[in-house]
């Protein structure tokens, strides 16, 4: 997943953007509300997690305004506020999920994935795709029953489509959530990985939509 984290707090930012590196993740980390929103106004991402008290304004108010605007991002609050009447408050406004500090990382990831179930419509962190089976929780796949190694790129993208299957996804949109920074150095990096998954796991599953993007195959 692409993952946008705000959150001020030094030692706390710098822990989580590592481990969820380390978990597979494409993490891009702000200090600041102003920084935030300008990356967020130009690249895709799954999931926005959210500091409330931010140096420069609230970041449920940030949410807020995201909502207004009909952005539909799945939002993580992080936040020490832990009354009822604060998580009542952060759900209200545009939360999808509500965590209170301080918390163990691997809660966290297990919240995003549960976003990313819920995102994608389904009740499990399995998705059957003909004879592709994919879990989204072990980041494994296997055709006919048999496992298929996949790169930590093929698993981004792979994990890209299935969160959005069904539906036709942008080149430009791909390249961001499985390069980040690298997308405009690395021209054909996506057709690349393309064409791989489509030799590990069956032509049809990733279909081609010429001059708009791809789409995964559901059934």
């Amino acid at each position: 997943m692409r993952l946008l984290l705000l959150e001020d707090d030094d030692v706390l930012g710098e822990g989580l953007r590592d481990f969820l590196r380390g978990d597979g993740h494409h993490v891009d980390w702000f200090t600041r509300l102003a920084d935030a929103s300008l990356m967020q106004k130009s690249e895709p991402y799954d999931a926005l997690l959210v500091d409330w008290q931010l140096p420069d304004g609230s970041g449920l108010h940030w949410v807020r305004a995201l909502r207004q605007r009909s952005v539909a991002t799945p939002v993580l609050m992080l936040t020490a506020r832990d009354l009822l009447s604060d998580r009542i408050d952060g759900l209200d406004s545009g939360a999808d999920d509500y965590l209170v500090k301080p918390f163990e990382p691997e809660e966290l990831v297990a919240r995003l994935r549960a976003v990313a179930r819920r995102r994608a419509g389904a009740a499990s962190s399995k998705r059957r795709l003909g004879a592709v089976e994919l879990d989204l929780a072990a980041k494994s796949a296997t055709l006919d029953g048999q496992r298929v190694e996949l790169t930590a790129r093929e698993w981004t993208l792979l994990e890209a489509l299935t969160q959005r299957a069904g539906r036709i996804v942008d080149k430009r949109e791909l390249e961001s959530l499985m390069l980040g920074s690298e997308a405009e150095v690395s021209s054909n990096a996506l057709e690349v990985h393309v064409s791989s998954l489509r030799r590990k796991l069956g032509r049809e599953l990733i279909e081609t939509v010429r001059g708009l993007g791809y789409r995964l195959v559901e059934g």
